[in-house]
């Protein structure tokens, strides 16, 4: 796993999502996604911000191209705005916003850089969830038109594809807790919404291997190592509980044979479901869903430590001092990288694994001399990368590390409070300065080594 710029073996790169950069949210055609209408409503997020503007990537992208060519990245990954492409959710596609892509994708491969592309990336047309959006089984067909209009454009020269992003943050933070758009507090809905997004990923990827040939293709999911607060039978079956949830609940349909039976007996438990019977699943689905893919897309930011709740739910427990966590609250955990990474190559065997997304949100400042200092967030990733390693080292098949993320930007219901970016972003000026993380990374990139990038930043020139 040595760093270098291009390889045909492995990829450093780093990610963004149309949501959180774009801006321009009324501009070239684009209609409105469920987390314009879920930012609109008071209180939902934190700072009361919204992306309406977000970094003006949409205005700012060849610029934005440049930041990575001096980064050194081989690898960019990005999603399209799906309300960029079907306003209205369906019928004809906004020219203007294929165009857009088309531009941006053409000026990454002259750059050298190949495009990781995420289809969708949360930002639902709101169109569509005023219909029903994922608890309705007709989003797989939905989502299938989609991906058929943007891979029928694009397929000739993208590379890497991902149908969707953390399937278990659409699922359980936007339709069981609310704290996401599209804002439901409904358990059984959102049962039936990861089976939807499940179905429509394994549609779109038959769907992909006829417009991209060649192309490697998967999904991503959030991965967590779960861990019991105590060695108490009543904590360690907690921690059973929720790797199946969070984890299995995801990961057995894509590879085995549905849903993991002690997943379902909990969810019918916790009144989740009226029995085991599934009546969201039809005949035929699971095969549908285990369509084989290209690879496993892996974000890792946390691990989990829990003990039973009162209500016989799982709860999460903070075991480590509040300098041990990052802006966001999460811990500094690396080892549950390599837990996650070596558990996942162990049950389920993908083919190829990316580190799609690990970065850490911190509130770092720019000084007076413009020179952004962030040793916490450059720890976090030296100790991950060197996480990363090691289970490569021991066979796990990774071929790629992303840091989330290139830039500060519109953190979801965290606003623009919470900053993950190698380069910080002044919002009133849409300035962008590299922090300290951005000249480590572009050392590890050059260098190939984590030791090295370490002891030695190269001369302080910003881009």
């Amino acid at each position: 796993m040595s760093a270098h710029r291009k390889t045909d073996d492995f990829m450093w790169g780093v990610a963004t999502s149309a949501q959180q950069i774009e801006g321009a949210f009324a501009e070239g055609g684009r209609g409105q996604s469920i987390w314009d209408r879920y930012a609109s409503t008071p209180n939902h997020i934190l700072d009361g911000s919204d992306s309406r503007s977000a970094c003006d990537h949409f205005h700012r992208w060849q610029n934005d191209i440049e930041l990575l060519e001096w980064l050194g990245v081989g690898a960019y990954r990005l999603s399209i705005s799906w309300p960029r492409i079907l306003p209205t959710g369906s019928g004809n596609a906004n020219a203007a916003g294929l165009d857009f892509y088309d531009a941006l994708i053409d000026r990454l491969l002259a750059c050298g850089i190949q495009p990781f592309v995420t289809l969708n990336h949360w930002d639902l047309p709101q169109a569509l969830q005023d219909q029903g959006g994922w608890t309705s089984r007709s989003m797989v067909n939905a989502f299938a038109d989609y991906v058929a209009i943007v891979s029928r454009r694009l397929g000739d020269r993208v590379g890497h594809w991902v149908t969707h992003n953390e399937p278990w943050c659409i699922a359980h933070l936007g339709y069981q807790e609310g704290v996401h758009a599209p804002g439901l507090r409904d358990p059984g809905a959102s049962l039936k919404v990861v089976h939807h997004l499940l179905l429509s990923h394994g549609r779109a990827i038959e769907i992909l291997r006829g417009y991209s040939p060649g192309a490697q293709l998967g999904i991503v999911h959030l991965a967590t190592s779960v861990h019991p607060v105590s060695d108490s039978d009543a904590d360690r079956d907690a921690a059973r509980q929720l790797d199946g949830a969070f984890n299995r609940w995801y990961l057995d349909p894509l590879y085995r044979d549905g849903y993991p039976e002690d997943a379902i007996a909990d969810h019918v438990g916790l009144g989740h479901l009226a029995n085991s019977d599934l009546p969201f699943v039809q005949s035929g689905d699971f095969e549908i869903i285990r369509t084989p893919t290209d690879f496993l897309g892996v974000n890792y930011y946390s691990r989990s430590v829990v003990k039973r709740g009162p209500t016989g739910a799982p709860l999460a427990i903070q075991v480590v001092p509040d300098h041990e966590l990052t802006a966001m609250g999460w811990e500094v955990y690396p080892q549950g990288l390599h837990e996650v990474l070596t558990r996942i190559h162990a049950d389920y065997r993908p083919a190829r694994i990316y580190l799609t997304e690990n970065g850490a949100a911190y509130d770092d400042g720019p000084s007076p001399s413009d020179s952004l200092s962030d040793p916490r967030r450059v720890d976090y990733l030296r100790t991950h990368v060197a996480a990363a390693q090691q289970s490569a080292a021991e066979g796990v098949p990774l071929h790629g590390y992303f840091v989330w993320s290139l830039m500060d930007n519109f953190e979801w219901a965290q606003g623009l409070s919470k900053r993950f970016g190698l380069f910080h972003v002044d919002f009133e000026t849409q300035r962008r300065t590299p922090r300290e993380s951005a000249f480590w990374y572009r050392d590890l990139i050059s260098s190939g080594a984590v030791d090295s990038a370490s002891r030695h930043v190269q001369t302080r020139r910003s881009p």
